[in-house]
């Protein structure tokens, strides 16, 4: 990854928590690559819309080559951690589309019926899919644990 994509995902994760429409801070949380999606970069900005709505800006910054466009992913929180994932706890699959940016990678938004501060306590973790028809297969994966909020 170049200096150049490092400071352009800085940009639109920073861009992404700007958006937010709540006094709360955001926690910001890297999703590591799979190794089906080996050398790209992900994060995932929690935020809380309101006592029982968590949501989710995700930036990705890439997806295995083939991948159908427009890009469609999937997005999981399970119980669990990504080295022992228990059973799906949330499945925020209402709309699977993305962004393209022009930052060479996607955006995308989400939310889970659930408060941030249970998110936040431990024992979930996030999951970033492609499609049945690219394969079905986990693209990023990240522990949610509390963090220090972004400012």
């Amino acid at each position: 990854m170049t200096f150049r994509d490092s400071v352009a995902a800085l940009l639109v994760t920073a861009s992404l928590f700007g958006c937010s429409t709540t006094s709360e801070h955001g926690v910001t949380m890297p999703l590591t690559a799979t190794r089906h999606n080996a050398g790209q970069i992900a994060n995932a900005t929690l935020t809380s819309w309101d006592k029982q709505i968590t949501g989710f800006s995700f930036f990705i910054s890439g997806v295995p080559t083939g991948s159908s466009l427009p890009l469609r992913v999937y997005t999981f929180i399970y119980k669990g951690s990504c080295q022992q994932p228990g059973p799906v706890a949330y499945e925020m699959n209402d709309q699977v589309t993305t962004e393209r940016v022009a930052t060479s990678g996607w955006t995308f938004e989400r939310s889970a019926p659930v408060a941030m501060s249970i998110l936040l306590s431990g024992g979930y973790s996030i999951v970033v899919r492609s499609v049945p028809e690219d394969g079905n297969a986990d693209l990023f994966c990240g522990d949610i644990k509390a963090q220090e909020p972004t400012k």
